[in-house]
């Protein structure tokens, strides 16, 4: 069960990134649709077609906590790419409104966690995931994936606490898969170390989320050699 106070203030604050990752979507022509997203390969359709079909999916990490039956975020690799290629084909208004339905689904659904939850530990392509934390990993998909639309829109204007929830998604992430030892230092005073910490990096909120999720280099210190770090 996750505390009544920290999820409204969880889903406060989500509603607060959804609604500007929504603005900067509505503003966007169908030229702009088209273009290419900070995301390898996909165009920023594909990008908000992401998050729109991730909405739906974390919903079964809901339904796996509160019910007890695993249930995987999408049937397999290729659904969840079909899934995403189907709504990013979609016309504009069509695709927004996916959008919208999908943040207003969650919303609706993550009230559940208030609850008894028969499972308390989910996992997400392997890794666990506390039940609690799930509206907080909504919020850092929300987050990363506006800084991929490459806008007008700067990662800067995320709520302070909503960056320190991307970067706790991206560290879990990056130790699943095994990357480098690291130790990462905010000047917010915030500390992660993955594997043995034996590089030090260093940077404000901002810079280290955008290192972590999106390889930017130039906002982090180092201690040493940068490695390149696995796709989150």
């Amino acid at each position: 069960m996750t505390n009544p106070a920290r999820l409204h203030s969880d889903l406060s604050r989500l509603g607060r990134e959804t609604d500007m990752f929504l603005a900067t979507v509505a503003s966007l022509s169908d030229d702009e649709m088209a273009a290419a997203s900070l995301c390898a390969g996909w165009s920023r359709a594909h990008v908000i077609a992401h998050v729109a079909a991730s909405g739906h999916a974390l919903v079964r990490l809901i339904d796996w906590a509160a019910t007890g039956e695993e249930l995987p975020l999408y049937a397999s690799a290729e659904a969840r790419a079909d899934a995403i290629s189907a709504l990013a084909a979609l016309p504009r208004e069509e695709l927004l409104g996916e959008l919208r339905t999908s943040a207003e689904h969650f919303g609706e659904q993550a009230q559940r966690l208030a609850g008894t939850l028969v499972a308390p530990e989910v996992h997400i392509n392997g890794s666990p995931l506390p039940a609690t934390s799930i509206v907080a990993l909504r919020i850092a998909e929300v987050v990363v994936h506006h800084h991929d639309l490459d806008t007008a829109w700067t990662i800067e204007e995320a709520d302070p606490d909503s960056l320190l929830n991307a970067i706790e998604a991206v560290v879990r992430s990056l130790r699943a898969k095994g990357a480098p030892g690291m130790t990462l230092v905010t000047e917010e005073r915030d500390k992660w170390v993955i594997g043995d910490g034996a590089l030090r990096v260093t940077s404000d909120r901002e810079g280290l989320l955008q290192w972590l999720a999106r390889g930017g280099r130039e906002h982090i210190v180092a201690d040493g050699l940068v490695p390149a770090l696995p796709a989150w």
